[in-house]
């Protein structure tokens, strides 16, 4: 069974920074193991292809340059995003294409092992990796795993969010008589909301626990800037929410009203109240959670990406978890230095223990 210094679990965008910056930390190669089902960028290629997402293209670019190892600027294709304004917000699609391409050359330098993991063991100083194909063994391991949709079980059929944000797709399982509930006041679900009326539903009713929020750009900072609406969602929701007919969208809160009645109306449901980490079954070691200002788990596991966010807290007092691709970039820039120098001390402290001083 080879062995490996740095295993990467998960290929979308957290992933795939996670492998760029061990490289540009002057990790080898050779002892990196990148494992993932499809190597294609994740949700983001899988999922959320057609989704405006809720950043400015500059951002996106940013990210895309974080990584020497990416050699971005030196790609020999032109990406569709750059014809596009650095200043509007961008379609995911046009993120998924050049980090297709970003993993595909990563992947020829690392060893990619294209297989789900299905769970990690530590022993003796050593994680152990299971997949579906093979077992590997390595020193220190980064969860990239994303993030799935939070449920609630309400006896409606659920028109899920990757159909519901998708103009392309929500037209094709929902019709002219249909009653779709919304649950939540998050930039998701207003932007379901808005997808269906587009769609030509009867009515949608949104329920919510929370009043709707916008992202405001104070130029050096943004209140609310990852659980406020931003992008062509937060500019619908400021102009046009409230202009349309009361037959067509009805909007109820949840914490204060009784919505059953309203909700024996609804033909289908979205549930746009969050995500959620992805599950891995780890064994071997206790592990509560994980630290939100160094992504530390336990000793050689770390996690980075939307299911282990960095937690910050606004000049206003807010505390929010940083969810967006140069965030993660920015974050890793930060704590993958301090995990290569705890994966260096763990290893000194076993070697001590084991032949002595």
């Amino acid at each position: 069974m080879a062995q490996y210094r740095w295993a990467v679990i998960g290929a979308g965008p957290a992933g795939i920074l996670a492998v760029g910056k061990l490289l540009d930390n002057g990790v080898d190669p050779k002892g990196i193991a990148w494992v993932d089902p499809a190597f294609g960028v994740g949700d983001i290629g899988a999922k959320w292809y057609n989704v405006s997402g809720n950043t400015k293209l500059y951002r996106l670019e940013l990210a895309l340059r974080s990584c020497d190892s990416f050699g971005y600027d030196n790609a020999p294709i032109k990406f569709a995003l750059r014809g596009l304004d650095p200043g509007q917000v961008y379609l995911l699609r046009d993120a998924a294409e050049p980090f297709q391409w970003i993993t595909d050359n990563l992947r020829k330098a690392v060893t990619s092992m294209k297989t789900t993991a299905e769970g990690i063991t530590f022993n003796e100083g050593i994680w152990r990796v299971m997949t579906r194909r093979q077992e590997l063994a390595t020193e220190n391991v980064v969860l990239a795993l994303g993030s799935v949709q939070k449920r609630l079980d309400y006896p409606v059929q659920e028109v899920t969010l990757d159909y519901a944000l998708n103009p392309a797709k929500v037209g094709r399982i929902v019709d002219s008589g249909d009653v779709v509930g919304v649950f939540g006041s998050s930039h998701s679900a207003i932007m379901a909301v808005h997808n269906l009326i587009d769609a030509g539903v009867a009515q949608v009713i949104n329920f919510y626990r929370n009043p709707i929020r916008y992202a405001v750009d104070y130029g050096d900072w943004v209140l609310y800037d990852n659980t406020g609406l931003k992008g062509e969602t937060a500019t619908w929701a400021r102009e046009a929410m409230d202009k349309v007919d009361v037959k067509k969208l009805v909007r109820v809160d949840a914490a204060k009203e009784d919505i059953g009645e309203l909700l024996e109306r609804c033909s289908k449901v979205v549930y746009g109240i969050g995500f959620e980490p992805r599950k891995i079954r780890i064994e071997g070691k206790r592990v509560e959670g994980y630290d939100p200002i160094t992504g530390v788990m336990a000793q050689g596991l770390f996690g980075c990406g939307i299911a282990f966010p960095e937690r910050v807290v606004d000049r206003a007092g807010n505390m929010e978890y940083n969810v967006g691709i140069l965030k993660f970039a920015r974050y890793l820039d930060r704590v993958v230095p301090m995990w290569m120098e705890a994966a260096q001390r763990d290893s000194s402290h076993a070697i001590t223990s084991t032949h002595g001083p």
